[in-house]
């Protein structure tokens, strides 16, 4: 057994084999360089005689080993011009390879022919610090994840389950192999975390650095952060080069916010939002005032039942979400639009910024009615609160609640 580990070891950075083409290709140009070898050597004129391709690790690594069967001085000056910056796993150990190889052969060679490595904590791999934030879930909840190389952090894995209202909820560090790793993203696909965004490092690391600040935030999870702090900050940045969303994602203009007010409707169905949404016994109040508009017999026409019932929603958005909890909203509501934003998903991406504008404007809202995205929110609550009550029938083509993607919640 052990023994079949050490070969799966050797073989998880072998090149795989070449096509005939590639093969024939291989050794045109070895042979072009073997010819130049044997009058004075120019470096740049025996560069041109290779491609190597930065797309495909696997011809390059046949491209170092067939090259270093060259037995010659000229040739471990060339393997370090053309790959002495790799830092892929496949490309490295295929130059160490045959440079020991050349050496072995009594093949003269510089010492400081190739670039040290850095381990340190100060130069990470390019590439190697990677970062992926969930959507917001619960009241103000995200998890942040670092990824990179163990050397940087101690472990590869450092999850964060962050709170805008209380700080770090669980920070842990963690060294997974791949196995290991697969196995904690289906962990997160079964609590219906599936869609993971990668902003900018440094965003990553301010979401971090604002749950750390938090009065709150010091318990277990803000004490494993602070040992880690300075060391990511080296690695992802700073959270002051963190973008500022108000500048990335600017405010609609006054003639085009109504238009895109409009399209809240259908955005406060994206399961991007399913946490924004009130809870059905918060919900079920609202549900039983909606039913007695339906059922007044004050009300005589469909127009009235409209008004009363857009009156209602009016009240439920102002009771379910209140004043003092509209910036936390907001600002929630302003980073799953620029979560929007990072996906390519421009238009609900401006709507989301338009809600947010709209929800600092109260004066406007006052004058046209409760901000668009949160009434619609509350409307599609008390669609699934009144589907919920029904018997689990065969759906009909008739009903009493409308979609928010509708003219009106209640339905003749």
């Amino acid at each position: 057994m052990e023994r079949q580990k050490r070969a799966k070891a050797r073989g998880a950075a072998e090149p795989t084999p070449l096509s005939p083409e590639a093969r024939a290709n291989l050794e045109s140009q070895v042979a072009r360089v073997a010819g130049f070898l044997s009058a004075e050597v120019d470096p740049a004129a025996l560069q041109a005689q290779v491609s190597p391709d930065p797309q495909d690790p696997d011809w390059d690594a046949h491209l170092i080993a067939a090259l270093g069967a060259l037995s010659h001085p000229a040739i471990p000056p060339l393997l370090a011009a053309l790959f002495g910056a790799a830092r892929d796993k496949l490309r490295r150990k295929a130059l160490k390879k045959t440079l020991h190889r050349l050496k072995t052969r009594g093949v003269a060679m510089a010492p400081d022919l190739l670039p040290k490595e850095e381990v340190s904590f100060g130069a990470p791999r390019p590439g190697a610090a990677k970062v992926f934030v969930s959507p917001i879930f619960g009241i103000g909840e995200s998890y942040v994840i670092l990824e990179a190389p163990p050397e940087i952090l101690g472990g590869n894995f450092l999850v964060s389950r962050v709170s805008d209202q209380e700080g770090f909820k669980e920070c842990v560090l963690l060294s997974l192999k791949r196995q290991q790793q697969a196995e904690v993203w289906g962990r997160f696909r079964e609590q219906g975390l599936d869609q993971w965004f990668s902003p900018p490092p440094a965003y990553a690391v301010r979401l971090l650095e604002e749950a750390y600040a938090h009065k709150d935030g010091a318990g277990s999870g803000g004490a494993q952060y602070g040992v880690l702090r300075e060391k990511i900050f080296r690695h992802w940045g700073r959270p002051e080069s963190a973008p500022d969303l108000d500048q990335e994602l600017p405010p609609p203009s006054p003639g085009e916010l109504p238009r895109l007010l409009e399209h809240c409707r259908e955005l406060a169905l994206d399961p991007l939002f399913l946490s924004f949404l009130p809870g059905p016994e918060e919900i079920a109040p609202w549900l039983i005032k909606l039913k007695e508009v339906e059922d007044s017999p004050l009300v005589l026409s469909d127009q009235q039942k409209q008004v009363r019932t857009d009156g209602v929603l009016d009240e439920a958005t102002r009771a379910l979400y209140p004043l003092e909890t509209r910036a936390d909203c907001g600002r929630r509501l302003l980073t799953t639009a620029y979560y929007l934003h990072l996906t390519g998903r421009e238009e609900d991406s401006r709507v989301a910024r338009a809600a947010v504008a709209d929800l600092v404007a109260p004066e406007l809202s006052a004058l046209a009615g409760e901000n668009a995205f949160l009434k619609s929110l509350v409307q599609y609550a008390v669609r699934l609160a009144y589907e919920m009550q029904q018997p689990r029938e065969p759906a009909t083509s008739s009903g009493l609640i409308a979609t928010p993607g509708e003219a009106g919640l209640i339905r003749r």
